[in-house]
């Protein structure tokens, strides 16, 4: 089968072999020539292509216009005269003119509108019917206007008979100039006839499992019980000694790695209860949370805010916990189904998820207990909170007060004149709503004025609620180490 090459004929170079110039110029600057010269030609057909293909757009949308005016002059000219519809016509187009233009013209200037050209074509109309009604041999007003009417009329039908012949004439330009483009291979002719590519789809890595952590074992262990002081300078003095050294028992964590909780799981933590629209839109926002030890880590974290005393988020973290499970044991699409059917609000499901976080937080809770009790039947020291003084000499008093501070407070003795009394019975009433706010046995204890009484109720409390209490003791001026400042008499007159 021969190979055709005829479309080849159609690529215009510029450095034929056959190229044929005069003797004395070199052939490369004939080249130069001759493509400069193929250049020049290819963007003047480019912009008169462009020009044509405007012109025909614009006088497209003119020439119906026209067309529908002339229509409506001639109806209208039956029931009034030609003029005074001509003139109120130019008025009403000068007055609200439309900013409808061609592409590429500046809608604010009324001359490059559509309603713009119109309105210009129509003076036009209008200044020729006066020329011609002038130079006329009409000598009556009725002969003037039927004649201006008739010369309207004309100059109309003329612009709308020559538009229709211009768009004719440029499309048939148009025509030859594509005709001719279409001759010559150019770089815009240039395409990607058929082209296939494939990129195979690649499943985003899976988020890193939690990293664990395994307590170091130790072969023997003394336990000493540590008592928390104020003033560590003291604690010599008054520390409690070392019990004895007795075997560490097994722990389930000594066995096996503690995951940790990142800060992704920390957050989604927080969440509140039964907040599945929250839930499920952290987890579309936070892949990490679908992790393995994630359910894990979110139950010792509870299990740990249990110990503390934290029961709100213990019960969170056991919630959040529990609902990663629940969207594991569902498959693949487990999250979407699992919050789909809890955010239509699907009583069954949600009860027997719910139960199922009951009963997984009692359990968490006895089991806070049991390790409570074993601890205390091992012999195990608690870490406590004590008072104790920096020196012998150095006594620990509590200025208890007894009641809020009267309606009419008087301030005596010396140094009690620069004093606001106003900020006085502010002082004095938040030392009183602290005092009020701490337990009962606590609060018999300060009553008592005995640093034993008052570091046995610390002792028994937990560690950071215990610290809480010292602190508020001392921002309320409760405690003293020594004597001075604002002393609370409120009652001891009465009782004097």
């Amino acid at each position: 089968m021969p190979l055709n090459y005829s479309k080849w004929d159609a690529l215009e170079i510029s450095d034929d072999s056959d190229i044929e110039g005069h003797p004395n110029v070199d052939k490369n600057s004939l080249i130069r020539w001759k493509q400069r010269d193929i250049h020049e030609k290819r963007e003047a057909r480019k912009a008169k292509i462009a020009y044509l293909q405007a012109q025909i757009a614009c006088n497209k949308v003119i020439h119906p216009r026209i067309t529908t005016l002339l229509a409506e002059y001639d109806e209208n000219t039956k029931s009034m005269p030609g003029t005074k519809y001509f003139n109120n016509l130019i008025e009403k187009m000068q007055a609200n003119p439309s900013k409808e233009c061609p592409p590429g013209n500046d809608p604010n200037k009324i001359e490059q509108t559509y309603d713009g050209m119109i309105l210009n074509l129509l003076q036009q109309v209008a200044d020729q019917a006066r020329k011609k009604v002038k130079e006329s041999n009409a000598t009556t007003d009725g002969e003037k206007e039927e004649r201006a009417t008739k010369e309207i009329h004309d100059g109309l039908a003329f612009h709308v008979e020559e538009l229709g012949k211009e768009i004719a004439r440029h499309e048939k330009e148009l025509e030859e100039e594509l005709k001719e483009q279409k001759k010559h291979i150019t770089m815009d002719d240039i395409h990607e006839g058929f082209s296939t590519k494939y990129t195979p789809h690649k499943d985003p890595e899976p988020p890193a499992p939690l990293p664990v952590t395994k307590p170091k074992k130790e072969k023997t262990k003394a336990k000493k019980q540590e008592i928390e002081v104020l003033n560590a300078g003291a604690s010599s003095s008054s520390g409690a000694g070392p019990s004895s050294p007795t075997a560490d028992a097994d722990s389930s964590d000594d066995e096996e790695g503690v995951p940790e909780l990142s800060a992704t799981l920390e957050a989604f933590s927080k969440l509140p209860l039964r907040g599945y629209e929250k839930s499920w839109e952290f987890i579309q926002n936070h892949r990490d949370v679908f992790v393995p030890g994630a359910s894990d880590a979110l139950l010792v974290a509870g299990f740990r805010a249990q110990n503390q005393g934290n029961a709100k988020y213990a019960k969170q973290c056991v919630h959040q916990s529990l609902l990663i499970q629940y969207c594991e044991k569902l498959g693949g699409d487990g999250p979407r189904l699992f919050f789909n059917r809890m955010m239509k609000g699907d009583k069954r499901a949600e009860g027997v998820f719910l139960d199922d976080v009951e009963k997984t937080y009692a359990a968490i809770v006895n089991r806070v207990e049991v390790a409570r009790q074993e601890d205390a039947e091992a012999g195990e020291p608690k870490e406590q909170i004590q008072l104790v003084p920096e020196n012998p000499e150095t006594q620990i008093s509590f200025n208890v007060p007894d009641g809020p501070p009267p309606e009419h407070l008087v301030l005596e003795g010396p140094g009690t004149e620069d004093l606001d009394i106003e900020e006085v019975r502010k002082a004095l009433q938040m030392r009183w709503d602290v005092f009020q706010a701490f337990p009962e046995d606590l609060q018999a204890a300060l009553k008592d004025g005995s640093l034993e009484a008052v570091n046995k109720v610390l002792g028994e409390m937990e560690v950071p609620v215990a610290e809480q209490v010292v602190e508020s003791l001392n921002l309320a001026g409760i405690l003293n180490f020594a004597d001075g400042g604002i002393r609370d008499e409120t009652g001891q007159g009465a009782d004097e």
